[in-house]
This record gives structure tokens, sequence and C-alpha cells, in this order.
């Protein structure tokens, strides 16, 4: 007598996946080591073969704001809130620079990563995080240089003080980074279909460089003209940053508000962007 036997039969499907928000959040939490390994990859990178090595971003932050000190304080005599004018630019510089980073390396994150992304699979997003964590690192090397500065000033008796709004630092840093995160995501998107566009993107944020109280004090707009300088979500932040820090400037609750709400729409519009272009971007790159 032959026993028959079952067999169990497995049937595969493979198909796009064409959910909007199909983000794979959970996944790249698994892949946190890659992470960490391509954080630490791009520190190696950044200061293989260099002499000073991370001091760089001290060399720069203190290079830009002289510069900026000599030029606008000294030459055009523009006011700074009545701050040293040295300590005013470091602080917009230091907002500023975390913010063009998150933004910049977000921008080119198809084009700069072709070949990785045709040739293995990883959740795409890990790029992405990879670029803000790295440029969390280099602002708080910056930050350092920054307190080190504030308290020589003190210490020689300038009067700055150190306000409780200090507690929302983390979170306009966390606004910071998903905004840069977001527009580069838009800005990817678009370059790696159109190249020329890179052109207009660098030039675009030396307009809104000009539009960010980093080298002038949001109280230097005309009155007429303030709502419609706000509308500039980074502003609001980096105003919010040396009050915080410094005691000067201005920082309104109802402008935090937009730029966070900002934040959130463009993140969310710039996630879905993302996932719509990570799909099929190896045909046109």
């Amino acid at each position: 007598m032959v026993k028959e036997t079952q067999t169990e039969q497995w049937v595969i499907t493979v198909s796009s996946k064409h959910k909007w928000l199909d983000l794979h959040i959970r996944e790249v939490w698994e892949y946190r080591d890659l992470i960490f390994l391509y954080v630490r990859r791009n520190f190696a990178a950044a200061y293989k073969q260099t002499i000073l090595g991370p001091f760089w971003h001290f060399f720069q932050a203190i290079a830009s704001s002289a510069v900026f000190t000599v030029i606008f304080s000294g030459f055009a005599g523009l006011p700074t809130d009545e701050l040293p004018p040295f300590l005013f630019y470091l602080s917009g510089n230091l907002m500023w620079s975390f913010f063009s980073s998150c933004f910049r390396d977000n921008s080119s994150i198809f084009t700069a990563n072709a070949g990785l992304f045709g040739k293995v699979y990883f959740p795409r997003l890990v790029m992405p995080f990879t670029a803000v964590i790295t440029a969390f690192f280099h602002f708080l090397i910056r930050l350092g240089l920054f307190i080190a500065v504030i308290i020589i000033y003190m210490a020689s008796g300038v009067p700055i003080y150190l306000t409780w709004w200090i507690a929302i630092v983390p979170l306009l840093l966390i606004m910071t980074a998903f905004m840069g995160m977001a527009l580069g995501f838009f800005s990817s998107a678009l370059t790696a279909k159109y190249r020329d566009l890179q052109m207009l993107v660098g030039y675009g944020m030396s307009l809104l460089l000009y539009s960010t109280p980093v080298i002038y004090p949001a109280s230097m707009v005309p009155e007429k003209y303030i709502d419609l300088y706000f509308l500039n979500p980074v502003a609001p932040i980096v105003e919010a940053f040396r009050y915080a820090f410094l005691s000067a400037g201005t920082l309104d609750i109802s402008r935090l508000g937009y730029s966070l709400g900002f934040t959130l729409v463009t993140l969310l519009i710039g996630l879905i962007l993302f996932n719509k272009v990570e799909r099929n971007f190896m045909d046109t790159v």
C-alpha cells in the first residue's frame, strides 16, 4: 500500500509597490549598522590625509565669520543687535551651515549614489539619514567652538546671557535637519532627470542666504516687509537659535509654528516624491 503524501505549493508573487508611503521605516532601523558605517566612512573620507582633520570646521567657521565681520559690520556698517559682530555672524553661520549641509547632501542623493543603488539593494532612505547624521556631527564640532567663543566674551565682560529658550534648541535642530532633507528630496528628484537645474539650485541657495538673518538682524527689515520676510522658514529658526544663546534678536512662537508646519508638510511631500522617484530613477540617471 502506497501512502500518498501531499506537498505544499508555494506561490510567490513579485510586483512593484504602488503605495505612496511605503517607506520601509522598520527596515531602515534594521539597517542602522549600515548607516553607522556610512557615517564613519564619510568622516574617514573627509579627513584622510589632512593636517587639521575635524579642526577644519573651526577654521571654516572662524574664517567666514571674520570675513562677514570685516565686510558687513566694518565696511557696510550693518547693525548686529548690540552683539559683538563676530559672535553675531558666528551664530548665524552655525545654523545656516547645518541647514545647507542637510540640503546639499540630499539634493544629489540619486546622482551621487547611482552606481551603488544599481548594484545592491538596501533601503534607499539609509543615504538621506546618513547625510543628516553626518551634518549633525559637523554641527556639534562647530557648536563646541561657538560655546567657547561665548565663554571668552562673557569672561571679558560682554553682557551675554543664556535664556531658558535654550531648551528648544534640540527641536530647532530637528526642524532644520528635516527641512533640509525634505527640500533636498525635491531638488534630487528634479536634478536626477534635468541636470542643468543644479545650477539653479545653487543660485537659489545664495538668494535664500540673503533672505535669512545670517549677515544682518531681522530687526533691520522694514516693518511693512517683515511678514513677507519671515515666509522664509529658515529665518525664524536662526533668530530663535540666536535668541536662545545670546538673548538677542526675536523669538516668535507663531513664526516657529509656521516653520514647523512647513517642515512637516514638505517632509511628507518630499518622502512621497522620494518614494516615487527611487523606483525608476535608474532609467534616467
